[in-house]
């Protein structure tokens, strides 16, 4: 059984949002959402919520995304604005945000651009008093304190990246979107194995141990099963391969901002990080951290980098 609770919220007719805590929420400490990757899950922070150091610093909660893991709503269509929307509501019944408190947003690939959008929705509070009490008690109640993209990109799909050494989305995705896009009934589906082998060497990299390999097969395939999970992973996939670029939309993103990429990662690259860290011209703190042999699951790969920086970003921020 999967390691979640679920909270419902209101977005999209009514979703219920599935999260994960390895600790009761305490009201003390700052909050530390983790956003997943791309058909994985909540599991892919274990080595985080086996940190205790980074457990004692700060609240985590990962918000499967919509269309993954366990998170369901009535709505077959969704985008990533949905599940920055979503997460946010979720945050707020669960009494995480809102007043004083701390939330920062560490997003992993597709989480890397949920990060953004979350903040560009709930931006945390800056100048007067009567500057703030303008702005919508939405907003005010969901205050973002910083963000941190993993081997990430901000842009689309675009030719751009791919020429920075990205990866083609969209013709890679391409045929998994065909396949899954049908009117007849598919009980028995599940994603084939060829599939989950293709998105773990290119997350996990092609060497990750055996175990890992296989918890992520069985993990996938148990997430999307029948008709149900066949259309969450198409729109998934839909979502990933034409979702919108954000480069116009960073210079509204006013809280500190530390990106984290791996040298190794073999979808998005360290080049083109390094021109879209330019691109936060408001944030008071940007960072581009590169680790040496970093995988594109940063945070699995090399989960030392990436708890130090993230105590060292909390504790900075967070007080």
């Amino acid at each position: 059984m999967p390691n979640t609770k679920t909270v419902n919220v209101p977005h999209l007719g009514g979703t219920d949002a599935a999260y994960q805590m390895p600790h009761e929420y305490d009201s003390s400490k700052p909050t530390l959402v983790l956003v997943n990757s791309f058909t994985t899950s909540s599991e892919l922070y274990q080595s985080q919520y086996a940190n205790k150091e980074l457990t004692d610093a700060m609240n985590l909660i990962s918000i499967e995304l919509l269309g993954h893991g366990q998170t369901r709503t009535k709505s077959e269509e969704f985008t990533y604005w949905d599940t920055a929307i979503m997460n946010l509501q979720v945050l707020e019944k669960l009494g995480m945000s809102g007043e004083g408190k701390k939330v920062f947003v560490l997003g992993t690939s597709q989480g890397g651009w949920i990060t953004v959008r979350m903040a560009l929705l709930a931006p945390d509070k800056v100048g007067t008093p009567n500057s703030v009490s303008r702005r919508s008690a939405y907003e005010v109640s969901n205050q973002i304190t910083g963000i941190i993209p993993l081997g990430t990109s901000l842009d689309y799909e675009s030719e751009r990246t791919r020429k920075l050494g990205c990866w083609n989305g969209p013709e890679l995705l391409k045929p998994s979107i065909q396949e899954w896009t049908t009117n007849d009934t598919t009980s028995s589906f599940q994603p084939n194995e060829d599939y989950c082998n293709f998105l773990i060497d290119i997350g996990f990299g092609k060497n990750c141990p055996k175990e890992t390999r296989d918890f992520w097969i069985k993990e996938i395939q148990a997430n999307y099963q029948g008709d149900d999970g066949r259309r969450r992973a198409r729109m998934a996939a839909i979502n990933l391969a034409e979702r919108d670029g954000l480069h116009g939309r960073l210079f509204d993103v006013k809280c500190p901002v530390m990106w984290l990429h791996g040298t190794d990662d073999a979808v998005y690259s360290v080049a083109n990080a390094e021109e879209e860290i330019k691109l936060f011209t408001n944030s008071p703190d940007t960072q581009l951290r590169v680790v040496e042999g970093g995988q594109h699951f940063l945070s699995f790969s090399h989960p030392k980098d990436v708890d130090g920086a993230l105590l060292e970003f909390v504790g900075k921020y967070g007080k």
